[in-house]
């Protein structure tokens, strides 16, 4: 790995070889980029209870912050995206033709950045308190349009963490998300220090993706390769909302006020001659 240094920021450490910026949020100033960003607020057709829109703020130095609030008496987190999947958007009753015939995908957003091939990387310090998680990945608009990844591209998981200061094994995923789904992972699961800022990143190309934590290589793997352009996550969830009864954990209420914290999110490409 060889450092990239970026003026009045904390530097990136990037696989062999030349590389240029292309997109990039230091997360500079007071205020969310939302040219960049978005909140997702939406799963598989529904607007999802775990998640709010008010979680997220900057911390005028050089990082975005979230946190774990109570709205209505519940906790919430937020996720922020680059673009949106063509499931997630609440289907609207509709008809076609002027006849009852109902398009079960809702409504479809035009992405705000999508990219495929190069090496994307976050530095972030991971949240303190058990009862929610932090990830930072990247998906496809239109995952499990097909069963070719290739055409229809991949969720990369380049960094999911589950529990303070643990981070589990680097995944990729097609198909979708029902009976076509594919998942492999790669590398371990692993214990960081919770209390500094550590890099996550992968290399994607044509044969598939190398992860990395903090200038080492923590995996490789070519299954589900993606040639298509996707959209970046930074995301947390509160623990409980997905399993019956769909409702927060206990540890969840107790880490109100909780944090995790994003540095910088950053894409480079490989120069061409």
């Amino acid at each position: 790995m060889k450092q990239y240094d970026v003026n009045g920021h904390e530097p990136s450490f990037l696989p062999d070889g030349d590389w240029e910026l292309v997109w990039s949020d230091e997360f500079d100033g007071t205020e969310l980029d939302t040219s960049k960003w978005d909140f997702r607020m939406a799963m598989m057709g529904k607007k999802w209870p775990a998640w709010t829109d008010k979680g997220v703020s900057l911390d005028g130095n050089s990082n975005v912050v979230f946190t774990l609030i109570e709205e209505n008496g519940m906790p919430v987190s937020s996720q922020l995206q680059t673009g949106y999947n063509f499931m997630d958007e609440p289907v609207v009753k509709t008809t076609c033709f002027g006849e009852d015939l109902q398009w079960n995908i809702g409504k479809l957003h035009e992405s705000k950045y999508l990219h495929s091939y190069g090496y994307y990387e976050c530095r972030c310090r991971l949240q303190q308190k058990p009862g929610w998680w932090s990830a930072f990945w990247i998906q496809s608009p239109t995952i499990g349009a097909s069963l070719d990844s290739r055409r229809t591209g991949t969720e990369i998981d380049i960094m999911e963490s589950f529990a303070p200061g643990d981070i589990i094994t680097h995944c990729v995923h097609s198909g979708g998300y029902g009976l076509d789904k594919q998942s492999f992972g790669t590398g371990e699961n692993r214990s960081l220090d919770k209390e500094v800022f550590h890099r996550f990143g992968v290399l994607w190309d044509e044969n598939g993706y190398t992860f990395y934590i903090d200038g080492n290589e923590t995996g490789k793997t070519d299954k589900n390769p993606s040639d298509v352009t996707e959209f970046i996550l930074i995301s947390t969830e509160v623990m409980g909302y997905r399993h019956e009864p769909h409702v927060p954990c206990k540890e969840a209420f107790d880490a109100i006020g909780d944090t995790f914290v994003v540095d910088y999110v950053r894409v480079f490409d490989k120069k061409t001659k």
